[in-house]
This record gives C-alpha cells, sequence and structure tokens, in this order.
C-alpha cells in the first residue's frame, strides 16, 4: 500500500460510513433514526430531509437514460437517496471511483476518452448502479450528451463537492509523481466550475505533500490557505462540530463552504480516522462528498505516521 492508496480508501470508508445519513439536514431526525452512528448501517427507506418530491429529470433521448427503475420513486415524498443499497456499500458517485482506480491501474495511465466512454456505458447500464438519486451534473451530462455534444465536453459548470470524489482514486492509480494537472482535466470532464477546480487542485496538492512525508497540519497551513485558517480553526476547535459547520461553515454541498469544512474536521481528527469520518456522518448535509476530502486526508495522514492503514475499522451492524 501507498500513501495515495490508503488515501483512496479512506474515502470510501468515510462515504460508506455517512450513506445512511447523507443529505440530512434536520439532526434531530438524524439522531433519531441513526443513533450512535459508529459503524456502517443500511438506511432506512424514509428519508425526512429528501428532495425526490420536487426532483425531476426528463431524459433527452434514450441515451440519457440513466435513472433505469429508480425513476418510478421520482417525485414521491421522504425516498431515501440510497434506499437500495446495504450497509458498507458505496455511493453512486464512489462507485466511479473504484471504477476509474480500476481502468487507470490497468492502463497504467489515465485517458479522458476512456473514462468517459466507461462512465457512459456503466451508467446506462441498468442494475449497475442502484442509487436512486443522481445528482445535477450527471443528468446535465447525459443529457447533453444525448444531444450530441463532444463526449469531452458534456460537462457543466458545477461546484458541488461531489466533483472530487474521484480525485483520491485517481491519485492512487497513477504512478509516482505531480498529477495535479491530469487531476483538473479530469474534473473539469463533469465539473468545469473554478472554484471547484480550485478545490480538486488544492486535494491534489494536500495529498502529494502528505505523500512526501509532511503532516496534514503542515500541508494545511502551506497548501490551503485559500481555503481554510488554521489560526481560526485552533480558535473553533472547543466548539460542537455541529456548531462549526452549521453556524461557521454551511453542511450543504456547495463548494465554497463544503470544502473548508471538510478541511476543518480533518485538522481537527487528524490523529484519529474512525473518529474523523464519523465526526463527518454525524453533522450531517452532504456528508459522503465531504468525505472524499476527510476520509482521504486522514487516512493519507495516518499511513505517513505508521506505514499501515486498516481497512476494516468498522463492523456491519445489519
Amino acid at each position: 500500500m501507498t500513501t495515495h492508496e490508503a488515501a483512496y480508501h479512506g474515502s470510501l470508508i468515510a462515504d460508506a460510513l455517512a450513506m445512511p445519513v447523507h443529505w440530512y439536514y434536520d439532526r434531530d431526525a438524524l439522531d433519531r433514526d441513526y443513533p450512535d452512528l459508529q459503524d456502517y448501517r443500511a438506511p432506512h427507506p424514509h428519508h425526512p430531509d429528501s428532495i425526490l418530491w420536487r426532483s425531476d429529470f426528463t431524459p433527452f433521448n434514450e441515451k440519457a437514460e440513466i435513472l433505469h427503475e429508480q425513476a418510478a420513486f421520482w417525485g414521491q415524498k421522504n425516498i431515501h437517496y440510497h434506499q437500495n443499497l446495504k450497509a458498507g456499500e458505496n455511493t453512486v458517485n464512489f462507485k466511479l471511483a473504484r471504477l476509474l482506480y480500476e481502468q487507470v491501474s490497468a492502463l497504467g495511465q489515465y485517458d479522458s476518452t476512456a473514462w468517459i466512454t466507461l462512465y457512459i456505458e456503466k451508467m446506462r447500464t441498468p442494475g449497475w448502479h442502484r442509487d436512486t438519486y443522481l445528482e445535477e451534473y450527471h443528468r446535465a451530462f447525459f443529457n447533453r450528451y444525448a444531444q450530441g455534444k463532444p463526449l469531452l465536453k458534456c460537462g457543466i459548470s458545477d461546484e458541488h463537492i461531489g466533483g472530487l470524489a474521484t480525485v483520491p482514486a485517481l491519485l492512487a492509480a497513477l504512478p509516482a509523481g505531480d498529477h495535479r494537472k491530469c487531476v483538473k482535466t479530469h474534473v473539469a470532464l463533469t465539473h468545469r466550475h473554478s472554484n471547484l477546480l480550485r478545490a480538486a487542485d488544492c486535494l491534489a496538492r494536500l495529498l502529494q505533500e502528505i505523500s512526501t512525508g509532511i503532516s496534514l497540519h503542515q500541508a494545511l497551513m502551506t497548501a490551503a490557505g485559500d481555503w481554510f485558517s488554521t489560526r481560526k480553526a485552533e480558535a473553533w476547535s472547543h466548539q460542537a462540530d455541529r456548531h462549526v459547520i452549521g453556524q461557521r461553515f454551511s453542511p450543504a454541498c456547495y463548494i465554497d463552504q463544503a470544502f473548508p469544512a471538510a478541511l476543518y474536521l480533518a485538522w481537527k481528527y487528524h490523529d484519529n480516522f474512525p473518529a474523523a469520518v464519523i465526526a463527518n456522518a454525524q453533522v450531517g448535509g452532504d456528508s459522503c462528498h465531504r468525505g472524499a476530502v476527510v476520509g482521504s486526508l486522514v487516512a493519507a495522514e495516518f499511513y505517513r505516521k505508521n506505514g499501515s492503514f486498516d481497512l476494516n475499522p468498522f463492523p456491519h451492524s445489519d
């Protein structure tokens, strides 16, 4: 295992742990539905904050059909976004991360066209993913694809943190070296927003610095200054996580809030991977996608200090 491989697995673990409480904004409901969230859980069918009842997707034609049998649940209230997943399973963006890791590892390099071709193939295959909800970027990409846009030009200016889900996987699959340009090229295929690309570059730089032996705290000071203040983090560290990510930062998915919120949790829990990903899940909001940052950075730091990483830090409760 390498530092980047530990980071990749850390991101998958963080996503799987947060999956049942993903996009919970009512924290009382989160605590009621998933008390003492300390291990992998299967989601309850009912989700109190689900927006599926007001979500809509009309495929341009059959080439944009990516919801498959899950389309029947759109427009209904309180449907869990990940209702079909089992305890410990990954959500669709992290299934894509695993797919990317496998492809790049097999090829020995990153190929944008090969990746987009595989992305289209898998998303259009019924049963490949079992998530009920798919983010806006997927829906927009496939409608643009169905309209005949060039494969590498179907992405939109999306600024949601879900765009970072595949970054740790890509770095883990590539040979050693500086791959920040490659990361930005990859992320821009689906998320062309300048802030999202800045965050992707920052995450790549942080992970690369940790892989050279620099501590997570030091890397945050030198490589994330435009996103994160260690001085403020120190001042906030005595406050409850739900206050910091609730009052200082929003728990929502927009990158300008979600990325520094994730960096804060990684900074605070830098020496305790299970505590980091549990805290990330328990603050609610877009916890799965913040997990790409929290899980990867803290796992990388753990590997840097210990030369190992536990791939099974949590049991399955059901």
